[in-house]
């Protein structure tokens, strides 16, 4: 693949051999970033486990101190007073069986994350091979499927994120914005790693945090020194 003169420029300023400490590292994704747009700041996270079994998955969410900079869209299958209590609480999409006909109907995905009440869990299971590949599907374990949706809501909105390792056993999450002040990057990033670690299943054996590597959309990778978080 080519990569273009402001990409090639950023690659030189990054030591590939080198682990930085968490601060360093997030000035150098800042400095990489140099697109037109505001670039998102990503982590991504390799982790010492076998996402084959059950008993090795992590997953989780975390509210970010500063948010994630982006606008959140949210969705949430409800019924009377919580319909109401979601809609009071700033939902951007609240309904039912209606929801679902126009997902399966038109493929509409105008939303970001869907919250759902437990007894709305039959209903949006009717659609949980569309929303699973997408990662839109509620779950407890995230807190997308409560009783307390107006809670849900105002997390989300303010900054909450949900990690999940993937297949490769890496968890890839946003931290914030080029935007950003450093400082704020270096909060959330420092925030998510608590909660990964937290997350550790008592099956995992041997190094859990294996790498972890920061960057830009447009940016190249950063290694950080794991043994920092």
């Amino acid at each position: 693949m080519k990569h273009g003169k402001k990409y090639q420029d950023s690659v030189k300023l990054v030591d590939s051999l080198k682990a930085y400490d968490p601060a360093e590292a997030v000035e150098l994704a800042l400095q990489t970033a140099k697109a037109k747009f505001d670039e998102t700041i990503e982590v991504s996270v390799r982790l010492g486990v076998d996402p084959r079994h059950a008993d090795q998955q992590v997953r989780g969410a975390v509210v970010l101190p500063h948010g994630t900079g982006r606008t959140v869209r949210v969705l949430v299958f409800a019924k009377g007073d919580k319909a109401k209590e979601a809609e009071a609480a700033g939902a951007d999409f609240v309904g039912a069986e209606e929801l679902v006909t126009r997902i399966q109907s038109e493929n509409w995905f105008g939303f970001d994350v869907v919250v759902a009440t437990p007894d709305m869990m039959g209903v949006v299971g009717r659609i949980g091979r569309v929303l699973g590949p997408k990662g839109l599907m509620p779950n407890p374990k995230s807190g997308t499927v409560t009783m307390d949706v107006a809670r849900a809501i105002e997390e989300i909105k303010a900054g909450k994120v949900e990690y999940r390792v993937d297949k490769t056993a890496i968890i890839h999450c946003p931290i914030g914005k080029k935007s950003f002040a450093a400082e704020k990057l270096q909060e959330n990033l420092q925030t998510l790693m608590e909660a990964i670690n937290k997350a550790k299943p008592a099956a995992a054996k041997g190094i859990y945090l294996r790498s972890v590597v920061l960057s830009a959309t447009m940016g190249p990778g950063i290694k950080v020194n794991a043994l920092k978080f």
